[in-house]
C-alpha cells in the first residue's frame, strides 16, 4: 500500500500546470486540450521542499531525452496517447518520462477530449472461502486483465462500499473486518497508476450502508455500526476536492439499505428499518434534506437497477435477460425490453450488477457472463421483439442447456462457487 496520496485537486483539462516537468514543449501542448489555461512559470520551483540544488526547469529539459527518438515531445504525446489501454502497463515500464506521463492527469485528459479514452468492467467477487478477489475486463479485446491484489484489510470485508470518483478512481470504504468490526478506513484504486492509495477515513464506522455520487462527490448513509443503537442515521459526504468528509443531514429514520439509485439529480434508497419494516427515502443534495417517498418507481422498485440517460432501468428476471423501465407519465414500471433468450435460474447465472457501459447497458452475471443492451434504439420497438439490442462480451456460462442446468441441480453441483460484490465501470 503506498503511503497517504489525496486525489487531484486541480481539473487539467483548465490547467497545464501539473503537465510533467521534463516535457520540452509544454506551451506546444496547449493545442491538444480546447479551452485550457497555461499556468506553468518557468520561474516556480518544483519542489515546496527542495533537499537539494537542482538546476533550472528549462536545463533539465534540455538534458533530458526526449520521449521518442527523433520526434518533438508534443509529437510524441500524440502517438502515445493513441496507445490502446491493453498496453498502458507495459508503457509505463518503458523508462520513468513515460512512467510520468501516464501516471499524470494531463496524458489522460488528452484521451478523453479526443473521445478515445476506454471503459473496463471492473468485479469485485467473493469466493466460497468469503476472500474477496477482483477482476477486470476489457471490453474492446473481450480479455480479463491482471490487477493488484486487493489491500489485506479488505481481503475478508463484509458490507463494505464500492463507487467510482474522477471517472478513474474505484473507492472501497467502510465495511466489517471479521477481527475488527466496523472500520471508518478508505482506500482507492486509480486506474492511471494501476495501485492502491488511502484516502481520509469516514466519521463514522459503519458497515451495510447505502452509497452513491452525485457531482463527483461520495454520499454514504445509514448501515449498521457496533454499540447502540445499532442502527444508524447518520450520513456523510466526501468531496475530492477538498479531501476530507463532512456530515450532512439525518435520514429520517434509522435503515439498513439494500438498495439505491440516483435518478434526476437525487438519491434513492430503500431498506429495512429498525423493526425490519420496509422504508424508502430519497435525498436532494441542493438543499441537504432526506423526505419519504412512496411512489409506484419505489413501490415496484427491484435490484439491481440504474440510469442511463435520463431512464431508469430494472432487471425483471433472476439472469438479467429482461430489462423493465420506469414511466414517469404513468409513474409505474411498464415497459419491458425482452432479449427472449433465457438463461436459467441458478445461481451462478443470476444477474448481479447493472451499469452503463459506452452509452449502453452491461449486465454482469454471477459466473462473469455479460452482456450489453443498447437501450437507445428501443424506443423503437413498437411489440416487436428485441433480440438484435442485446449482445454478448463474455459468454462464460452462456452454453450451459436447460438440460445441463437441471442435470447439474439434481447432482448438487450447481452451488455458488463465488459471487459478485460489487461492479463499477473505470475510465483511462
Amino acid at each position: 500500500m503506498d503511503r497517504m496520496l489525496q486525489p487531484p485537486l486541480v481539473d487539467t483539462t483548465a490547467c497545464l500546470c501539473r503537465v510533467d516537468a521534463g516535457l520540452k514543449t509544454v506551451a506546444g501542448a496547449k493545442k491538444y486540450v480546447p479551452g485550457t489555461k497555461l499556468c506553468l512559470q518557468p520561474d516556480i520551483k518544483p519542489s515546496i521542499h527542495p533537499t537539494r540544488n537542482k538546476p533550472a526547469r528549462g536545463d533539465r529539459s534540455r538534458h533530458q531525452s526526449p520521449l521518442l527518438p527523433g520526434l518533438p515531445d508534443d509529437l510524441a504525446i500524440a502517438c502515445l496517447i493513441r496507445v490502446p489501454r491493453v498496453e498502458h502497463r507495459k508503457l509505463r515500464l518503458v523508462c520513468k518520462r513515460w512512467y510520468r506521463l501516464l501516471c499524470g492527469n494531463f496524458f489522460y485528459s488528452l484521451r478523453k477530449s479526443l473521445g478515445i479514452a476506454e471503459e473496463w468492467i471492473y468485479v469485485i467477487k467473493r469466493d466460497r472461502d468469503k476472500k474477496i478477489s477482483w477482476h477486470a475486463f476489457d471490453p474492446i479485446y473481450q480479455l480479463w486483465q491482471p490487477l493488484p491484489p486487493v489491500p489485506k484489510e479488505y481481503s475478508e470485508a463484509l458490507g463494505f462500499g464500492c463507487a467510482v470518483l474522477s471517472g478513474c478512481h474505484l473507492y472501497l470504504f467502510g465495511g466489517k473486518d471479521p477481527v475488527k468490526g466496523s472500520m471508518r478506513r478508505v482506500i482507492f484504486y486509480s486506474a492511471r497508476t494501476n495501485k492502491w492509495h488511502r484516502a481520509p477515513d469516514m466519521l463514522r464506522r459503519r458497515h451495510f450502508f447505502g452509497s452513491c455520487v452525485i457531482n463527483n462527490c461520495l454520499y454514504v448513509a445509514g448501515g449498521e455500526s457496533e454499540g447502540v443503537p445499532r442502527s444508524l442515521r447518520s450520513a456523510e459526504v466526501y468531496d475530492p476536492n477538498k479531501n476530507r468528509w463532512s456530515f450532512i443531514s439525518e435520514m429520517s429514520t434509522a435503515m439498513l439499505p439494500y438498495i439505491g439509485v440516483v435518478y434526476e439529480g437525487k438519491w434513492f434508497l430503500k431498506g429495512l428499518g429498525a423493526h425490519r419494516q420496509v422504508l424508502s427515502e430519497v435525498y436532494r443534495p441542493e438543499v441537504d434534506s432526506w423526505y419519504p417517498v412512496y411512489n409506484g418507481m419505489v413501490a415496484g422498485w427491484r435490484n439491481p437497477c440504474t440510469a442511463l440517460n435520463g431512464h431508469l432501468y430494472a432487471l425483471a428476471c433472476k439472469d438479467g435477460c429482461k430489462l423493465r423501465v420506469y414511466d414517469e407519465v404513468t409513474d409505474s414500471w411498464s415497459k419491458n425490453i425482452d432479449s427472449r433468450i433465457h438463461l436459467g435460474n441458478s445461481r451462478a447465472l443470476e444477474a448481479a450488477a447493472l451499469v452503463p457501459l459506452n452509452g449502453k447497458l452491461c449486465i454482469i452475471r454471477n459466473n462473469m457472463s455479460i452482456s450489453l443492451v443498447d437501450v437507445s434504439k428501443s424506443d423503437d420497438l413498437r411489440g416487436a421483439t428485441a433480440e438484435h439490442l442485446w449482445e454478448t462480451l463474455a459468454g462464460k456460462g452462456h452454453f450451459k442447456t436447460l438440460v445441463t442446468n437441471l442435470w447439474s441441480s439434481l447432482a448438487g453441483r450447481n452451488r455458488l462457487k463465488s459471487h459478485i460484490v460489487h461492479c463499477q465501470v473505470l475510465q483511462a
